[in-house]
């Protein structure tokens, strides 16, 4: 069966970070994998110029090419600031993508997120997809982002907790050249979203689950019939 997979990221580079290695993995298997960001990723930033902000999109762009998936749609919520706008607002942008495409996986970020974004769209995610007749959306996954998940405490964001672990020692390569392509948002070691700390990571949840590299994420719903 071919999955029709959407992925909803808080920023452009979230996609990459958290799950380029199970992206490859779907696009490999024949499965179709669109995404959408809700924010540039960048309007936070002090002394931001126009050459930052195309400078981002190109690194999707770019990132989209290695990995195999497509960017479909853009929305250009404040950065930082999703929780300054009615969910009700943000739930009717994925919602319009979603009647469109009619998605059987979806994934999103983490609610346990120290990022606001993330823990907001976590929400928006769950609203647009809740359940009714004839939903299409059969499966929920949310992912980890580094810098982010890792950056909570149960005590105020609650805690990620995952449940399926994705192979992607094959896969890493590429992921590899997805992060490249997010160079000016890759930090250096030992900060969390270096090269050698998103490895880390997944060597990790490799070990975690008795095999070399690995992707971890919460399914927080999932229908089988």
């Amino acid at each position: 069966m071919q999955n029709n997979v959407l992925i909803v990221a808080p920023h452009t580079d979230d996609e990459s970070i958290s799950m380029g290695g199970t992206i490859k993995k779907h696009i490999d298997k024949g499965d179709i994998v669109n995404a959408i960001s809700m924010t540039d990723g960048v309007g936070a930033r002090e002394n931001l110029t126009n050459e930052i902000k195309i400078g981002r999109k190109n690194s999707a762009i770019l990132a989209s090419q290695i990995l195999g998936f497509n960017w479909i749609a853009s929305f250009e919520f404040a950065d930082n600031k999703l929780d300054t706008y009615p969910l009700i607002e943000i739930v009717k942008c994925i919602e319009s993508v979603k009647n469109k495409i009619k998605p059987n996986i979806v994934y999103t970020s983490s609610a346990s997120d120290l990022n606001i974004d993330h823990r907001i769209l976590a929400n928006a995610v769950l609203t647009a997809f809740r359940p009714q007749p004839n939903e299409s959306c059969k499966e929920i996954r949310l992912f980890e982002v580094a810098s982010a998940t890792d950056y909570g405490h149960h005590s105020v964001t609650g805690k990620f907790l995952p449940n399926l672990f994705v192979s992607i020692e094959k896969e890493w390569p590429y992921k590899l050249k997805a992060l490249d392509a997010y160079k000016s948002e890759i930090r250096n070691f030992p900060h969390s979203r270096s090269k050698e700390g998103i490895k880390n990571l997944a060597e990790y949840r490799g070990k975690q689950i008795g095999i070399p590299m690995a992707e971890a994420f919460e399914v927080i719903r999932k229908l089988e019939e």
